[in-house]
């Protein structure tokens, strides 16, 4: 456990538990910081208080409460220590945020017959964050089994009761001895390979009943709300409430056609939104509703069909011939299978998922992603070879799976931490302060004109509806409709709307290679052979190499497979495998070709003429074992043996550096790094092969037995696989582009160092005529410190690892980065994250190319980026890239599926074209949002001026005037305002994120003092007119109008609000003029609704009481009822509109 989640530090009472969540990787995570815990029970002098305060103010407490469960917790409980707590307050940080967001949930208890808690030595979680809420009790080892809570009253029935609580879906449970709730998952931390292999007998009825209880059912269930509670929630609203009130206070006014025509719209919104959510609640409930019958064994051999719901951890699961869908996530132990993830990580390849191996080594989701089935993925066949099944042990069930993670985060997506929202909530406060001067003035003012209390109450209310802007978060929320719209029609899909907003504030963008930047395709150049310790000359069509290791490598190292006769895997394996000319066969055919049970059989071409120097004829080869291919190792390695092969051999493919460090030194030709640089120089991908005879039995059984680590040493080389990748047309353009606008680009790949630094010169990167320096870290060695050497491009030894100190280049950091980059690989990278933390910001600043980087690298980089201020982009299209598109504040899949929940964007267009028009049209929403506010700002205090000015002189506004200005202008000049595109071409300068700035409020302030000089000049020209007739001051609005002071104020503020639109439609250099939109017309029905940082913006009008949102925001709501349908599996929330429409949507008076 970390030091920040000991107990308690500090003189913190003992009622309180305190949870302290380190910074995570998981991007679905990384934006909480903390979590407090806090326990309440029952008391009765409290709840008699609360019950005492509820009745005296006639049940207002009790809506009050709604809104703020915590407080009605605080009154109405007392605080106690978490062991005998029955309700729990959860506060949750934001690691940028200082405010805490505060839940409440009910402690559970569910008896249990008997059973244990076990719990793993450490309470850490694979991701590095702690998930115990731990209480104040002193510190002390982790038990290994730790009974469970027993309760008196169970004592005498020799039952346990188990105490846990459910928060976002995941399930706590409660630890007696540690004094902590625990997330389920961490019962199961620690756990072995050999653990999991054990638990291929299945559990007994009493073990799987017990852990059903302990993980809960194995349902990732979305609430689907009925219609009444639906209709309980918007009307229980904070500004459906002030709606009504204020519909009350305009009929006591005798605005009887504005109170109507809200009433009728706020009625037809309040339908459209109940079922619009409950429809896209249901949506989304089918999408992830997952409920099929499965095999499980039991001990002694038996076998149990269950419905997936009663899966617990521990079960063992026999999969099907034909495959399906994954009901859990589970570790294959026995077989093989092909699975499509392309639900989870975008990457629509199969992928071949083999048996986890046994071993003490602690089993790790991530880290044993090659043998682990995800919940949710599609498992397209299964083949078992050793034992009659496929058989795979359930690890993770409901919210705890990765399914479960994505819909969590769906369901509760992290917050962002955006500025200009930030700034908006303060303006609006800012607003209500001055709403409540006006107020004061008001009551002087009316006071004075002898006006009735009554009517002084009733108008000095109204004026509050007229200073706040109700209809702003509506109006800004259409600005992203509006771009997330364009982009859909340009190919581009977007889940998360508001990251659209964060779009316009990119300063830097990341980028993968292979797939990216490069080509799909990869074509096979040649191969360069090896006799003795020399390369011999490149051969360009493997097919005509002599048959010998070099030639069975190329054809066997690989993790294809077939299905419906067609071969499907990585696409540099199958360009491999086609340069040879050998066929994959599996099954029945295969086994019958070699006589004995093997995983595949590669055949040589058919009728293939005898080659000049072939030594043997062409002979099947079988593959008997596998190690599919690791991102984090860099290798995969096969066993195969043929007809008459006393012992079977292994062939291992990989990263050159990597796999040479694996042969034996004398192999290794002297010149093997100038070759290697050769190559890669010319930008060419790499792949050495290496292999070795096993002195074992040439049988599946025998090459099961094996591990990695016996297989992978004392290798010999047999050659290099040259392959050509060749740059996308579009991608130099692209980067050029962006780079010309002062937008950083950094390639972040897991392909060689110096083919890496190549494609960067090639694309435009590293310019023709700027420096690039070669990071190269040593980690410490006995008594020699970690060291760092900054060596020029073009020494060999740099790119390839060796260190030469004559040849270090001494290099200052130099502080204007357009002019000098700086390469690294993943392993200097970890060397500086673990040794240099202090000089890792000033290599990341100027850090161009990283190579060799592991998925969880390219997660850390994009993290490291954002600590140091940057707005980060990442682009990519694997399944490598997924933390990092997580991760970043703009992820871009380039996908052909049309949304996708690995990243906010989804690129159907394979290649970076997408990137600067995801720029483009978020600087159009970010620069048409601060015009919509400024604009919304503006029209309040414009019509905020208009009836002070008739106050003072004791009239108003008529009812058709308001509705004319809510409605007939405001409305329209938004919806015009919003549908304004972006510029054609990028610009060097960015929008500004900071609405409290002082060009914007000196903007703002000049817009006023001329609105109100305007206004009051034509007043006073109008009294000073000879046809002038001054109104009746004795007789209240509205029985005085009309009148010419009306009719003059209402005139030219209606211009006003027309010229203020102009004023701040701005088109260059982020947007095209306003002269270029078309007609006004609604919003897209297929895009997805409200995200939740415009939920933080209206819930900043609750608090300040602005929810008397006028007839525009009403009106507003037909143009942003959005339907979420099927193919989103984004944000399901609609923008309920209704609920954010306040009701100070009139302006009476």
């Amino acid at each position: 456990m970390s030091a920040d989640s000991s107990p308690l530090v500090g003189n913190t009472p003992t009622s309180y538990g305190t949870l302290t969540i380190e910074t995570s990787l998981d991007p679905l995570n990384s934006s909480v910081s903390s979590v407090r815990l806090s326990g309440y029970c029952g008391s009765p002098w409290r709840v008699i208080g609360y019950h005492v305060v509820v009745w005296v103010m006639a049940g207002i407490p009790l809506l009050l409460f709604r809104w703020k469960p915590a407080w009605g917790v605080w009154l109405r409980l007392q605080p106690c220590n978490l062991a005998r707590a029955e309700t729990l307050v959860i506060e949750i940080r934001d690691k940028e945020d200082s405010s805490w967001q505060r839940h409440t949930v009910q402690v559970q208890t569910e008896a249990i017959s008997e059973g244990s808690l076990e719990l793993p030595p450490q309470a850490q979680a694979e991701d590095g964050r702690s998930q115990a809420a731990v209480g104040a009790v002193p510190e002390g080892a982790w038990k290994d089994t730790t009974p469970l809570h027993r309760r008196e009253e169970a004592v005498r029935g020799q039952q346990q009761v188990l105490r846990y609580y459910l928060f976002q879906g995941q399930r706590y449970v409660w630890i007696e001895t540690q004094q902590a709730f625990c997330h389920v998952s961490l019962l199961d931390h620690g756990r072995t390979c050999d653990d999991i292999h054990h638990s291929r007998l299945g559990l007994s009825l009493q073990d799987q009943t017990v852990k059903r209880t302990m993980y809960g059912p194995n349902v990732i269930s979305v609430p689907v709300k009925s219609y009444p509670q639906l209709l309980l929630d918007e009307a229980l609203n904070p500004y459906y409430g002030f709606q009504a009130f204020s519909i009350g206070l305009w009929l006591a006014d005798h605005y009887y056609w504005y109170a109507l025509c809200i009433f009728l719209v706020s009625s037809v919104s309040i339908c459209l939104s109940l079922y619009k959510t409950r429809k896209q609640s249901q949506t989304l409930r089918d999408m992830v509703k997952l409920s099929v019958q499965v095999c499980v064994c039991r001990p002694g051999g038996e076998k149990e069909w269950v419905d997936s719901s009663e899966l617990v951890p521990g079960d063992c699961l026999m999969l099907p011939q034909e495959g399906g869908l994954m009901p859990c996530d589970a570790a294959l132990v026995a077989g093989e299978c092909m699975v499509n993830e392309s639900s989870l990580t975008g990457e629509s390849i199969p992928v071949l998922k083999t048996a986890l191996l046994e071993g003490p080594v602690p089993y790790c989701p991530e880290t044993h992603r090659r043998h682990t089935l995800f919940c949710g993925t599609l498992i397209l066949q299964a083949r078992a070879f050793v034992g009659p099944h496929v058989l795979a042990v359930v690890t993770r069930t409901g919210f705890c799976t990765a399914k479960g993670g994505l819909v969590s985060s769906i369901l509760h997506p992290r917050p962002i931490n955006f500025k200009f929202y930030k700034h908006s909530m303060k303006f609006v406060a800012a607003l209500s302060v001055l709403a409540l001067l006006g107020t004061i003035y008001s009551i002087f003012i009316l006071h004075r004109n002898r006006v009735p209390v009554n009517e002084i109450v009733i108008r000095a209310l109204d004026l509050v509806t007229v200073v706040v802007p109700p209809a702003l978060p509506a109006a800004m929320t259409v600005c992203t409709l509006y771009a997330q719209s364009r982009l859909q029609s340009q190919g581009v899909f977007c889940i998360h709307p508001l990251r659209i907003n964060l779009g316009g504030k990119l300063r830097l963008v990341c980028f993968d290679k292979t797939g990216t930047l490069t080509e799909d395709g990869l074509d096979v150049m040649g191969v360069v052979p090896l006799k003795g310790q020399a390369f011999l000359p490149l051969v360009p069509e493997p097919r005509r190499l002599p048959m010998g290791p070099l030639l069975r490598a190329l054809a066997t190292c690989h993790a294809l497979s077939r299905l419906q006769d067609t071969p499907v895997g990585d696409p540099m394996d199958l360009k491999m495998v086609e340069s040879t000319g050998w066929v994959l066969e599996e099954g029945p055919a295969a086994d019958s070709a070699f006589g004995t049970q093997v995983l595949a059989v590669m055949r040589p071409p058919v009728q293939e003429p005898q080659l000049q120097g072939m030594e043997e004829p062409p002979l099947p080869v079988s593959i008997l074992g596998r190690f599919p291919f690791s991102s984090a190792l860099q290798r995969m390695n096969v066993v195969v043996a043929w007809l008459g092969a006393t012992q079977p051999e292994t062939y291992v493919k990989g990263s050159p550096e990597l796999v040479a460090s694996l042969c034996n030194p004398e192999t290794v030709p002297t010149n093997f790094a100038q070759m290697l640089q050769n190559y890669t120089a010319a930008g060419y991908r790499v792949v050495a092969l290496a292999g070795k005879p096993l002195p074992i039995a040439p049988s599946l059984e025998a090459a099961q037995q094996l591990t990695r680590d016996t297989v992978e040493q004392e290798l010999s080389l047999l050659g290099l696989l040259v392959m050509r990748n060749l740059l996308k047309p579009q991608t130099a353009p692209v980067i050029r582009a962006l780079r010309n606008t002062c937008l950083r680009t950094v390639m972040v790949t897991g392909d060689n160092l110096q083919t890496a630094v190549t494609v960067a010169q090639n694309c435009g990167m590293v310019g023709t005529q700027e420096r690039l320096v070669i990071v190269h870290a040593t980690p410490p060695e006995r008594d020699q410190p970690a060291s760092l050497e900054f060596l020029p491009v073009e020494s060999s030894v740099a790119v390839n690892g060796a260190k030469d100190s004559d040849q270090a280049a001494s290099y200052v950091v130099e502080r204007d980065p357009r002019f000098s980059h700086l390469a690294l690989s993943g392993f200097t990278f970890g060397v500086l994250m673990k040794h240099f933390p202090r000089l890792l910001p000033k290599v990341l600043v100027q850090g161009t190319v990283f190579a060799r980087m592991a998925p969880e690298q390219k997660t850390q980089l994009v993290c490291e980026l954002q600590k140091l201020q940057y707005c980060v982009g990442m682009c990519g299209d694997g399944a490598n890239d997924c933390g990092a598109l997580k991760a970043a504040d703009v992820g871009i899949s380039l996908s052909q599926a049309e949304a996708s929940v690995v990243s906010p964007f989804t690129s159907s267009m394979a290649s970076i074209e997408c990137v600067p028009m995801v720029i483009r049209e978020g600087r159009c929403s970010l620069d048409t949002s601060f015009s919509v506010f400024k604009y919304m700002a503006l029209y309040s205090l414009t019509q905020f001026m208009s009836v002070l000015i008739l106050y003072t002189i004791n009239t108003n506004l008529g009812d058709m005037q308001f509705l004319a200005i809510d409605l007939v202008i405001t409305t329209t000049v938004a919806v015009l305002m919003s549908r304004t595109g972006p510029a054609l071409a990028l610009g060097r300068a960015r929008p500004p994120g900071a609405l409290l700035s002082v060009p914007v409020l000196s903007s703002l302030l000049l817009q006023v003092a001329l609105v109100a000089g305007v206004q009051l000049g034509g007043y006073f020209l109008t009294v000073a007119q000879p046809w002038f007739v001054p109104l009746n001051r004795t007789v209240p609005a509205p029985d005085n109008l009309p009148n010419y002071e009306n009719t003059v104020v209402f005139s030219v503020s209606g211009f006003q609000y027309l010229i203020l639109a102009a004023a701040v439609s701005k088109g260059a250099p982020f947007r095209r003029p306003l002269y270029t939109n078309e007609c006004a017309g609604p919003v897209p029905s297929n895009l997805p609704a409200v995200a939740p940082a415009q939920t933080s913006l209206q819930e900043a009008f609750q608090t300040v009481g602005a929810g008397a949102g006028r007839a525009a925001l009403a009106a507003t709501h037909w143009a942003l009822e959005v339907v979420h349908p099927l193919q989103y599996p984004g944000h399901w929330i609609s923008l309920p509109q209704s609920h954010r429409l306040g009701p100070s949507q009139r302006h009476h008076h």
